[in-house]
């Protein structure tokens, strides 16, 4: 009975200590992202500031935190690093656009949390707007866009929507560029070309001036060189057969003068 008694004491401190040491081990430190616990998409707009602060919730110690910028690590000042870390996205451009930020526990990396930048601007357009060719050679008109969200796209010619021709135009349009093709171009192609990019914030153009001067006359250089060679060739035999006959001509003259009289 006393052999009973001693194993279910030792039972009882065996449950009692894995119930004190329980929160230990199954309770996990979390990240907060400005008191989100997931990644999340942070929609904003250009020239604002963004502060994004990182704590951690559920430590039992001191966490170091780390930042990134997509894969570049942020400087942290000695200060901003532990259990809370603050960093502010300042003056934002379209370039912010899409940008990952990352906050880190510095022992354990894999738990994290992001949050990505979804930055709304109005459609930015920029290209070659002077170009010249020449009759019957092909154009190519590459109008550079940058929008959020993206642009309704469209060609338009001398003020009005561009009439596309099969076999004569052709539109192939990215997140990056809408740019038109003209094969063979004609004269009738002079004009100005408008890009006009349209969002439910702002219509954007942009003017591209083609210039079709006359076809290039093109001088056929492998006949004049087969000629060039016929010349030379006929010239150094002429030179050839007249030296022959200059030759006998010396010789015929020196014949006379060998002879000795009698």
């Amino acid at each position: 009975m006393a052999w009973k008694t001693s194993s279910l004491m030792q039972m009882c401190r065996f449950l009692l200590l894995v119930i004190l040491f329980l929160p230990h081990e199954i309770t996990s430190s979390v990240l907060t992202v400005n008191g989100k616990t997931e990644d999340y998409t942070l929609d904003t707009e250009l020239g604002l500031e963004e502060p994004l602060k990182c704590a951690v919730r559920n430590h039992t110690r001191e966490e170091e935190l780390l930042w990134y910028r997509g894969e570049e690590r942020v400087d942290l000042k000695s200060g901003n690093k532990i259990n809370s870390s603050s960093v502010c996205v300042s003056s934002i451009s379209e370039n912010d656009d899409g940008i990952t930020f990352t906050c880190k526990l510095q022992r354990n990396q894999s738990v994290s949390i992001s949050v990505v930048l979804n930055v709304t601007f109005s459609p930015l357009l920029s290209g070659n707007d002077l170009q010249t060719a020449a009759e019957d050679s092909d154009v190519k008109l590459v109008c550079n866009v940058k929008s959020n969200p993206q642009a309704q796209m469209m060609w338009y010619k001398d003020g009005s929507i561009l009439n596309l021709e099969k076999n004569h135009h052709q539109i192939q349009q990215t997140s990056e560029y809408f740019q038109l093709s003209i094969t063979k171009v004609k004269k009738s192609d002079n004009g100005t070309y408008s890009c006009i990019a349209n969002t439910f914030m702002e219509t954007k153009t942009k003017d591209f001036h083609l210039i079709v001067k006359d076809k290039a006359m093109t001088i056929p250089i492998e006949p004049i060189i087969a000629a060039c060679v016929v010349i030379f060739m006929t010239l150094c035999f002429g030179l050839i057969a007249r030296r022959k006959r200059l030759m006998k001509l010396c010789i015929k003259n020196k014949d006379p003068q060998s002879g000795t009289a009698l």
